[in-house]
């Protein structure tokens, strides 16, 4: 139904398009009494403000003790909310913060301007007392007058400064502790919101009783460990279909759900791409729902097989190596013992004798292209000191999955982990590490557009995020598994690699073409 435009009668899908954004969807395929397969869906949280949608399963809380906590925690908290928003917006307040931004103001202007004065004095007086000394004429007595004038008046600036920093602090005295007490009203009506907020949200959390497969029902609260559940739990649509199943006796089959509509801001979510259940809301939930049920074992990553025994080398010298890496070797071995084999495995066993971490830097599993590797630990230290300070010019090729508008431009988007869903990364302006891409168009390809990156840091899965993200390119890399639709292979390549020589100190570039 989504793909024909509408989620329901009277809810076309282009409300998902919007700005709110999209919504995990659900499916849940399920074996009735009689055998019969059968299949329910769900929504997470609301949809269009509303818990119930016709051809949806309903929400899973107790309306009727839910109907009694609602009413009066929405007009608790909504008033609490009023009252704060009332005196930040006060003109008591503003006028004390204008005055006191004003005077701080002036108090760095006027404190400038006497440092700066004070500095020319001080550059004087110590010209002149240099000028004094050399004086050969001049009589001891006249000496020391001359040089008591300067101490005086060095004095002198030192009782304007004590005179001005008293001044200043009046003035602070009769301004700022009136902000801070203003100041403070707001923070402690923010903080009894909070308060009485977390209140209702445990009588909310009370509403829901949670049933597995086996028949047992605890209170959702017991779930977590002895923790607050966070907000939201209990309204996943997994959580959704399985209770329904449970309560009317059918036996679940299948669970997917997937992301339909506009993606976050944090990005991390693509129309249509399934993904799995989230950890803080449904971790702890998900586990006692199914408990009763047959379920298959949690996937764990198998590298593909090598794609080739032999290292692509590049260029080799006494110094240093550059290899081409091939998409599905890892570039460092992980911790399984079935994640051995990888470049720096294949480094050791073919340079026996070289020192030092070797790898300068990594590609991710999926990424091909150059990597530079050094094989003594001085080297290494020379080429992590080009990576640090950005002396490295990379220059990667992909192909997005769908057309790129303009030409060219800088993508600004700080990244971090998804805590919820390791190893992927969402952009967080407040948490993100800084994480900075030049591209350019090179050519468009029917639906498809061949883009070069020029990355300026080097944050994990940054190309992929960035190409990914509505305000990055706005279409994923063609074949991404994590960020947009898996495929043959991650059409990412890094192209061209140029950095100084650390033995020669000439600069050195190598180019291997994309193999897509």
């Amino acid at each position: 139904m989504l793909r024909e435009g509408f989620i329901a009668p009277g809810l076309p899908s282009s409300l998902l398009q919007g700005p709110d954004g999209g919504k995990m969807f659900g499916v849940l395929v399920v074996r009735q009494p009689d055998g019969t397969p059968g299949v329910l869906r769900a929504f997470s949280a609301m949809l269009a403000g509303r818990w119930d949608v016709p051809g949806f399963v309903p929400p899973v809380f107790n309306r009727e003790a839910r109907a009694r906590v609602e009413p009066v925690a929405d007009t608790t908290v909504k008033a609490l909310l009023a009252r704060a928003e009332a005196w930040s917006a006060s003109e008591d307040l503003r006028r004390l913060r204008e005055d006191d931004d004003a005077r701080q103001s002036r108090e760095a202007t006027e404190r400038e301007a006497m440092r700066l004065r004070h500095e020319a004095r001080r550059r004087q007086r110590h010209e002149r007392r240099a000028a004094i000394l050399a004086m050969q004429e001049q009589t001891e007595a006249a000496r020391a007058e001359a040089l008591h004038a300067l101490d005086q008046e060095s004095r002198g600036d030192k009782a304007e400064k004590r005179r001005w920093d008293a001044a200043q602090e009046e003035a602070r005295r009769l301004l700022a502790p009136a902000r801070a007490k203003a100041e403070r009203r707001v923070r402690a009506l923010d903080r009894l919101r909070r308060i009485v907020s977390r209140g209702f949200m445990k009588q909310f959390h009370d509403t829901y009783a949670i049933t597995n497969a086996r028949g047992e029902t605890r209170p959702l609260r017991s779930l977590y460990g002895g923790a607050e559940p966070p907000s939201g739990a209990g309204d996943c649509a997994g959580a959704k279909l399985l209770a329904y199943a449970f309560a009317h006796g059918l036996q679940p089959v299948a669970l997917a759900e997937f992301w339909w509509g506009t993606p976050p801001a944090s990005g991390g979510r693509i129309q249509g791409a399934f993904y799995p259940a989230c950890r803080d809301k449904c971790g702890p939930l998900l586990p006692f729902m199914l408990d009763g049920l047959e379920v298959s074992a949690p996937r764990v990553f198998v590298p593909p097989p090598a794609p080739t025994p032999e290292l692509s080398i590049v260029f080799e010298d006494a110094w240093l190596v550059v290899i081409d890496k091939p998409c599905g070797l890892l570039s460092v071995p992980g911790r399984d013992a079935a994640l051995l084999d990888s470049v720096l495995t294949r480094l050791r066993a073919r340079y026996p004798n070289a020192t030092g971490p070797l790898l300068a830097h990594r590609l991710d599993l999926d990424t091909s292209g150059l990597l530079v590797a050094a094989l003594d630990s001085r080297t290494h230290a020379s080429l992590q000191r080009q990576f640090l300070h950005r002396d490295v010019d990379k220059r990667y090729v992909a192909l997005i999955d769908g057309p790129v508008q303009a030409d060219a431009g800088t993508i600004t988007l700080p990244l971090r982990v998804d805590l919820d869903d390791r190893p992927r990364q969402i952009v967080d302006p407040v948490h993100g590490k800084p994480a900075v891409t030049d591209w350019e168009v090179l050519r468009r390809e029917g639906t498809h557009t061949r883009v070069a990156f020029h990355p300026r840091t080097g944050r994990t899965h940054q190309l992929r995020v960035h190409a990914a993200h509505p305000l990055g390119l706005g279409a994923p890399i063609v074949g991404d598994p994590l960020y947009g639709h898996a495929g043959r292979r991650l059409h990412l390549h890094a192209e061209t690699l140029s950095f100084v020589h650390p033995a020669t100190g000439q600069r050195v570039s190598f180019t291997r073409a994309a193999p897509f």
